[in-house]
């Protein structure tokens, strides 16, 4: 779900990419001859100009990049978004369409941007392939078409496969994992620049299908002569787009806390009040239907991911004023995507609050007395704010250190996410957590962008974030391949399971996340579903998507696609889905709950004595 993503991939692999079959150093002496050879020598800097198309988009990329170490610097325009990503030598950066810009230092951005310097250099022409690792694999066939293959990992970064056409030398593909997407990249139409080789044209492929291919054409290349640090340094600017009425320094508004998730009203070009959920794991973004109400056209169809296993639909809008409390945000690129479905919340979603936001202000969120606040940067004292803990920015969401059960970890902290603590599979499979707690469940342990979220869910000992430690966290540990929780470029995501039991503040400007605890006792925290199945809302009841093999309701019976018609004689159209998900998670072991099922054409009656899974 980060355009951001989407956005770079085209702009950075448009870069200079005159890259390198069995013999390592052979492929690529050979790919240093075919690429122009001494041609080279004394290119310190080029310009570049691209087109990019795909995804119902159309837009343009300007780059300088340093031949030398690999810097560079982009400026894209697509769609009705604007973007500028660099990387200094040190850090790599971002600026969005409003001018703001964040440093990223965490998940996998920093390798990644040493990658791409790595390449944009030629380093592995160099006699130590410029500090990396390259190993040659068997030779690969697509389309009958036979290809060599090196892995190359750069000294800092992460391996990627560069694929090299035998008779011309030249590269012809890579293939890099970026979080959890596999990205593919086609190079072709080769021409001469000043005696060297470049690649005319790129084909992106984030591995979500045809449509959501991207295309970057090179239109103008140039080499230049050394470029100042500043050219490459990210931009100092101050942003001005948002405000305050005269002589206010915050606002306060009430949200509800349904599903662990924050729900608040806000205001559309002024139209409202609209309902939208508080997520610091995403974008400013309105709903398909939302958009369509108010008469704001929807720009492109880029591939959106969260933590299932597919890609839905992410467009671009212009919104001219987004007022959240008393604050008004002016002239927002917003995504527009049906995030969240309706069965599945049981709220009337109608789009997202997230980074943007988040960055303008210092958020505090009062999970005990269910208000938020926006305060303006140079207003905030954070003397009574709790206990500070830094983090990085892993795209847009906070990125801290911490522990689970002593082992070093990285936790995104994810205000969308119900669960306590979600571990990464690979981090799960890094560190044989599973065969270390026998007790627990394979469940669906929550759904969002692109489906269910599976995992083995069971109790971990402890976490921390920073200095704060919290005991017997509710743990899942994914099992899943794709989507968000199959990235190796961080641990786990912390959601609302654990963030509720504080007042929780941040300040986007010191990347410092504070933590305040609320009083104990925290009501709903600690517990996990006893019934054994995931219930998403229906016509007339809850449909059951999934249920445990092991758990209640597979004793009872219930089957995935049973529809629930009554709940204790209770029509369940009546009864609100979290609601009955809280009463399934909290209800005593042992409490028999009596539901109305129909299976097909036939009614029958079915009594679910609760339990313990974890």
């Amino acid at each position: 779900m980060r355009v951001r993503t989407l956005l770079a991939n085209a702009a950075a692999l448009f870069a200079v990419q005159a890259f390198a079959a069995t013999d390592p150093a052979a492929v690529l002496r050979a790919n240093y001859a075919a690429s122009g050879g001494t041609h080279w020598t004394g290119k310190v800097a080029v310009k570049m100009e691209a087109a990019i198309a795909g995804q119902g988009l159309t837009g343009t990329d300007v780059s300088v990049t340093d031949l030398v170490d690999g810097r560079s610097v982009d400026h894209s325009v697509f769609g009705p978004a604007t973007q500028a990503t660099g990387f200094d030598g040190h850090e790599p950066w971002e600026q969005d369409s409003s001018g703001a810009v964040n440093i990223e230092s965490g998940g996998d951005a920093l390798p990644l941007a040493i990658n791409i310097a790595y390449r944009n250099a030629n380093l592995w022409w160099r006699a130590d392939f410029g500090g990396a690792t390259v190993v040659a694999q068997a030779p690969k066939t697509e389309a009958g078409v036979r290809y060599d293959v090196l892995t190359i990992t750069p000294k800092g970064g992460l391996p990627f496969e560069a694929w090299f056409d035998p008779s011309s030398h030249l590269l012809v593909r890579t293939i890099e994992k970026q979080g959890a997407t596999l990205l593919t990249t086609i190079l072709s139409d080769y021409r001469d620049v000043d005696g060297v080789k470049f690649p005319y044209k790129l084909v992106i492929d984030s591995g979500h299908g045809e449509k959501y291919l991207q295309t970057v054409t090179l239109t103008h290349a140039e080499f230049a002569p050394a470029q100042d640090a500043s050219t490459y340094a990210p931009p100092q600017v101050t942003v001005s787009d948002f405000s305050l009425p005269p002589g206010a320094t915050q606002t306060s508004f009430p949200f509800q806390l349904r599903n662990n998730h924050i729900y608040a009203d806000v205001a559309v070009n002024g139209h409202g009040p609209l309902l939208f959920l508080f997520d610091t794991g995403g974008h400013d973004i309105l709903e398909h239907a939302t958009a369509k109400a108010l008469g704001i056209p929807v720009e492109g169809s880029m591939p959106g991911v969260g933590v299932g296993d597919k890609a839905q639909d992410f467009g671009l809008v212009k919104v001219d004023t987004l007022k959240v409390g008393d604050a008004t945000f002016a002239h927002q690129v917003f995504g527009a995507m049906d995030f969240i479905p309706h069965e599945v919340e049981g709220m009337p979603l109608q789009g997202m609050v997230g980074f943007e936001v988040f960055k303008r202000f210092v958020t505090r969120i009062d999970y005990g007395g269910h208000v938020i606040t926006l305060i303006e940067p140079k207003a905030f004292d954070p003397a009574n704010a709790g206990t500070p803990v830094k983090f990085v920015f892993n795209g847009e969401l906070p990125q801290v250190a911490g522990t689970f059960e002593g082992i070093p970890a990285t936790f995104d902290i994810d205000t969308g996410a119900r669960d306590e603590v979600t571990l990464t599979s690979p981090f799960v499979q890094a560190n044989g957590l599973r065969a270390r707690h026998p007790v627990g469940v394979d469940a669906v342990g929550g759904w969002g962008v692109g489906g269910p979220a599976r995992g083995y869910v069971t109790r971990g000992a402890e976490l921390t974030l920073g200095t704060v430690r919290l005991q017997r966290v509710v743990t899942a540990m994914s099992t899943q391949t794709q989507g968000a929780f199959s990235s190796a470029s961080y641990s786990g995501n912390v959601g609302g399971g654990i963030l509720k039991r504080f007042v929780v503040t941040f300040d986007y400007g010191h990347q410092v996340m504070y933590l305040k605890p609320l009083p104990e006792p925290v009501p709903d925290v600690g517990g996990f579903d006893r019934s054994g199945m995931w219930i998403n809302g229906a016509p007339d009841g809850f449909q059951v998507m999934d249920v445990n093999a092991t758990g209640a309701a597979h004793a009872a019976g219930l089957q995935a696609g049973d529809v629930i018609t009554a709940v204790d004689g209770q029509p369940a159209a009546s009864i609100a889905i979290y609601d009955l998900r809280a009463r399934l998670r909290n209800d005593e072991p042992g409490k028999v709950v009596a539901f109305q099922v129909r299976r097909g054409s036939e009614s029958r009656s079915v009594r679910v004595a609760l339990r313990d899974q974890i």
